[in-house]
């Protein structure tokens, strides 16, 4: 059995459940190795059956393990649940409750009638998720390095009188040509007063001579994501945006300094939150310092004012310290790192142009 999914099953003993539906893609995927689609998968102690329909019915025989059986539902996922609960026996069914929306929550619920026990669970598989085996990482350093190179090559594509969107349209084409399926998320180009938006989305204004152009991009190799940020200049770069860009650059490096095993989420947060507010922009750096990242661009653990996590090694995180001055411009500086026996390992380099 998938070495994953028996960790699963043993989960199940633990919060006595019979079973448990699996409604993430991103969780699909990471306990068969097969990019899930539009299905669910049904496990218990005895039966691991992957729910799909006919889009996919035959691909996923050939491609899943042979301790996953296929069933092609007919009907709704709903009506085949219950009818693999009535045959196996189920009485206390487990179901991710992040992941299923009250509609289909009350068409199982009616489908499955009095004789099945729904039970929410949370984070049973996203806890596994955390931490990465080495061929996780190596699919995670190739999005790096393909996001780390389509980063390097459009540099000299950033002039003025080009659009954000003409810049993202060529970092899409750049990735693409390396190996990724698509990007990990809609690419952000932010220029001048719009990098001051921390998730501004892109649009056709047009990049004006001597401002700050925030990207935020990543690139998605055979399921796994990478996740940078870095900003680039149209010619002379001004005094403030110079001494804001040092800060946001040396806050990172404090925050990557102190990752090691055992370290509090939390505390690398308020290594970098404190540095910068030492220098007076404590208002300008509202958001979590960063972040996981695998089979989603934003996955456990996170690194926050209040993370408890303690880091662990094979954990990827994201360290992407910002300041945003409305009006004017915005610098966030973002790099992927792996935490290690002894300390970080950072996945990704710095530009500035």
């Amino acid at each position: 059995m998938n070495p994953r999914i028996r960790t699963i099953c043993a989960k199940l003993r633990q919060h006595h459940l019979d079973a448990a539906v699996i409604f993430s893609p991103a969780n699909i995927s990471y306990l068969t190795d097969y990019r899930s689609r539009d299905s669910v998968l049904f496990v218990s102690g005895r039966h691991k059956v992957y729910i799909t329909d006919s889009r996919y019915t035959q691909e996923a025989k050939e491609r899943l393990d042979s301790s996953i059986s296929v069933h092609q539902r007919k009907d709704s996922f709903a009506q085949a649940l219950a009818m693999l609960c009535a045959d196996t026996g189920i009485r206390r069914l487990g179901f991710e409750e992040k992941h299923l929306c009250v509609s289909d929550y009350r068409l199982i619920r009616r489908c499955l009638g009095r004789r099945v026990s729904l039970v929410p669970v949370q984070g049973m598989v996203e806890e596994l998720r955390q931490v990465k085996d080495a061929d996780e990482l190596k699919k995670i350093k190739k999005a790096v390095a393909i996001a780390s190179s389509a980063l390097t090559s459009i540099a000299e594509a950033i002039v003025p009188g080009k659009t954000e969107l003409q810049i993202a349209a060529e970092l899409e084409r750049l990735i693409r040509y390396q190996g990724a399926s698509m990007a990990s998320f809609d690419i952000i180009v932010a220029s001048g007063p719009n990098a001051a938006f921390p998730h501004h989305v892109t649009g056709s204004r047009k990049i004006q001579r001597g401002e700050p152009v925030l990207i935020d991009m990543g690139a998605d190799y055979l399921g796994y994501k990478s996740d940078l940020t870095r900003v680039f200049f149209s010619g002379k770069i001004t005094l403030l945006a110079r001494r804001v860009y040092d800060i946001v650059r040396q806050a990172q490096q404090l925050a990557f300094a102190m990752i090691k095993p055992a370290v509090k989420a939390s505390a690398v947060d308020a290594q970098a939150r404190g540095y910068i507010a030492a220098h007076g922009y404590a208002s300008f750096f509202g958001h979590n310092l960063g972040h996981g990242v695998g089979l989603e661009t934003h996955e456990a653990p996170a690194l926050s004012p209040k993370a408890a996590t303690q880091l662990k090694p094979g954990m990827v995180i994201t360290i992407e310290p910002g300041i945003y001055l409305p009006g004017k411009f915005g610098i966030r500086i973002e790099d992927m790192g792996v935490v290690t026996a002894r300390g970080c390992d950072i996945l990704s380099s710095r530009l500035i142009k």
